[in-house]
């Protein structure tokens, strides 16, 4: 069972002149280390390639995400089991994930040196090289027919929002989702950090069967960084809509990449920073 996803704390509210006790609610956040076993059954191998500070819960699903946005793996079939390692450190429990990946899975292993640690707020930050980060997809974003009407796009954030259940609780948590077209949800995962919760929404996705992504916009609760665009594109996402602003470097490679970017969609308006086409003003 995963740990849980808030800690209550006991603290102070001041308002005004007025000082009362009452509980509050943190985001929980701890290390999670991502491990493979690889290679022949006579020979197998392990090798940490992440740690990663992230909110308990799906994490599984962060692990594959991960595994597949950077590149090392390709299908979830790649993957023969996957569990949480024992760990002689009681608070490393749950805490530690070993992926077994299947036999005929070769591993570039002068790649794997760059992985990283990664921080909940940047997970580009530790890379060892600019080139490092150009990860290319195995979908094609060109030629897509696909478009999005406005009025579907404005009611994206208030479904967000209502399905964000520790964000109700700590007020401290970012969400990615994945919405069709008609704007119904059908995935959302949170994490303290933004390219977890995108890490867990495609991992999610992968283990359902329902890559390549390309009938599906994925909307993030803050800002949209390069990263997010990166990984969206490895999932064959068409469109990036963000309720907060996108960087410079995001907005280039969608441009790149084919891939429609929304920034500040929010109060029933929205910039388009790419590929304008998707988008029916309705």
């Amino acid at each position: 069972m995963s740990k849980r996803a808030t800690n209550p704390i006991d603290i102070w509210r001041i308002e005004g002149n007025q000082k009362t006790a009452k509980k509050d609610y943190l985001a929980v956040e701890e290390p999670l280390e991502i491990k493979l076993s690889y290679g022949l059954v006579e020979a197998r191998q392990q090798k940490s390639i992440s740690i990663t500070m992230r909110t308990p819960g799906c994490d599984f699903d962060l692990a594959i995400g991960f595994l597949f946005t950077e590149g090392i793996i390709q299908n979830q079939h790649q993957i023969s089991s996957i569990a949480f390692e024992q760990h002689w450190n009681p608070t490393m429990q749950d805490n530690v994930v070993l992926v077994h990946l299947t036999e005929e899975v070769s591993l570039d292993l002068k790649s794997l040196e760059r992985h990283f640690y990664t921080s909940s707020s940047c997970g580009v930050c530790g890379k060892a090289s600019i080139e490092a980060i150009h990860t290319q997809t195995q979908y094609s974003l060109v030629n897509q027919t696909l478009r999005f009407a406005t009025e579907n796009l404005h009611g994206l954030p208030a479904s967000l929002r209502a399905q964000q259940s520790v964000f109700e609780d700590t007020g401290g948590l970012h969400a990615a989702a994945l919405f069709d077209v008609n704007g119904k949800l059908h995935l959302i995962r949170e994490d303290v950090g933004r390219h977890n919760a995108v890490d867990k929404l495609i991992g999610a996705a992968l283990q359902e069967g329902l890559l390549p992504l390309s009938n599906f916009l994925i909307l993030v609760s803050g800002r949209a960084s390069f990263e997010l665009v990166q990984k969206a594109m490895m999932a064959g996402i068409p469109m990036l809509a963000a309720v907060g602003a996108p960087s410079s470097l995001a907005i280039e490679l969608a441009k790149e990449k084919n891939m429609s970017m929304i920034g500040f969609l929010r109060d029933q308006s929205f910039n388009i920073y790419s590929h304008p086409e998707r988008i029916v003003v309705s």
